[in-house]
């Protein structure tokens, strides 16, 4: 079985324009994101952007690249269109998020074998909260699993809700980590599913794939790769690493 990386990436961004390029530790951050995808045991690593400028970037580090349409929504759907462009068969793909620059070759092992393994259609990361306010905040999203693994449901809000105060350790919640597998056939199972109700109470895509009857299957990580939204978060981060 072979399993193909597919890293979405574009110029624009309301936060950050042109953040694939930022530089850190003198590499563009699209390159390192790529680099450290090699370490995994993907069959094939390739960026899916709309931006000459990202293809030309990776072009000169000696990187794949499939160009994509500027009207593309989100990542999966990226994903989506790079893998109808190969005529080359790959048994899984996996979405790896082009702003987490020093995310862990063993996180993406995780999902390849979680796929192999589950029998599931989709599989993703999940973390013990680190405190309260993570659980609390409507822009980490939560996830409750059956103890197969299954995930059962993510939300904004706190799940499971605790009853009777704060009777139990924030480390019983689990934070979703935005990282996606997928069986090649689920990946384009998701071009024919509409926007579900689920989806558009809480504004998360996974809803969609949960109420259309797709399996979800997580896999438990301490893990947590530094993410890129902003140049202070750039900054954090080199400083962290590399000074």
């Amino acid at each position: 079985m072979n399993a193909v990386g597919i890293i979405p990436s574009r110029y624009g961004s309301t936060r950050f324009p042109g953040k694939p390029l930022a530089l850190i530790g003198g590499k563009p951050m699209i390159q390192r994101v790529y680099e450290q995808c090699l370490k995994s045991n993907l069959t094939k690593v390739v960026v899916a952007t709309d931006d000459e400028r990202i293809a030309q970037c990776v072009k000169s580090f000696g990187g794949d690249f499939v160009m994509t349409s500027s009207e593309i929504e989100n990542g999966t759907e990226r994903c989506r269109v790079a893998l109808s462009k190969w005529k080359v068969h790959f048994d899984f793909v996996v979405n790896v998020q082009g702003d987490e620059p020093l995310i862990d070759p063993r996180q993406i092992n995780s999902l390849i074998d979680l796929l192999k393994n589950s029998g599931g259609e989709i599989a993703t990361l999940i973390s013990p909260a680190l405190n309260w306010e993570e659980v609390e905040n409507p822009n980490r999203v939560k996830v409750v699993k059956a103890l197969n693994g299954k995930a059962l449901y993510f939300s904004r809000s706190p799940i499971p809700h605790v009853r009777n105060e704060r009777t139990t350790s924030p480390k019983n919640h689990f934070i979703h980590l935005g990282i996606y597998g997928f069986t090649s056939e689920a990946l384009r199972k998701t071009e024919h599913l509409l926007e579900s109700n689920l989806e558009k109470f809480e504004s998360l895509e996974q809803l969609r794939w949960l109420e259309n009857g797709m399996s979800i299957y997580t896999a438990v990580t301490d893990q947590r790769a530094d993410s890129v939204d902003t140049k202070e978060d750039l900054l954090v981060i080199e400083k962290r690493y590399f000074l």
